[in-house]
């Protein structure tokens, strides 16, 4: 085997590659700043509640709110990624998500939360974002060539990974200086992206 073979075959992706499909790009960059949204709202959610009720039960239905509809609806989330449009679907959804987000930052805006609208928002909320992600994943291997996949799929986890850790503090940081509507606001506004 000649240098310049075991050279070739010793190739070393870059874990931008996949950034070179403009499609891809565009789509990853929404995703990071829709799921920073995602983060600061369940954080925001957590704060506000302590607020309204410092009933560690009450306090702890936040969590149950945010993780119970991907247990519920994962897998036939998948399912209708595989038999309907996705481009559709995820118009829908994604449209229905910005919808509830907007709605709920309006009612902590004017004053109006209480513990079952937020325990109700926050279900709903979470509820759009499990149904829509297995479209999401499903979406990656149609924007890049199938040899960026593996690095399309690295990409796509770190995105996940930097939005949960950036998300909770900017969405703690925006809490304490601009008040507890501004996190929910910028989640609406964050997911038209």
């Amino acid at each position: 085997m000649s240098a310049s073979q075991s050279s070739s075959s010793a190739k070393v992706e870059s874990p931008f590659t996949p950034f070179r499909s403009p499609a891809f790009a565009i789509i990853w960059t929404a995703t990071v700043i829709a799921n920073v949204g995602s983060w600061m709202f369940s954080a925001a959610s957590g704060w506000l509640m302590t607020s309204l009720s410092p009933d560690p039960f009450i306090v702890s239905l936040v969590q149950v709110a945010t993780t119970l509809p991907m247990f519920l609806v994962a897998i036939p989330a998948g399912a209708l990624a595989d038999i309907l449009d996705v481009r559709k679907f995820l118009i829908v959804s994604e449209s229905a998500y910005t919808f509830i987000s907007a709605i709920f930052a309006a009612i902590v805006w004017l004053g109006l939360a209480t513990p079952v609208n937020l325990l109700l928002f926050t279900f709903l909320t979470n509820m759009a974002g499990a149904l829509t992600a297995p479209a999401w994943q499903s979406v990656v291997p149609h924007l890049i060539p199938k040899q960026d996949l593996n690095q399309a799929v690295a990409v796509n986890g770190v995105g996940i990974n930097v939005s949960r850790a950036v998300g909770p503090a900017l969405g703690g940081v925006m809490a304490a200086k601009m008040g507890i509507a501004a996190p929910f606001w910028f989640t609406a506004i964050s997911n038209l992206a």
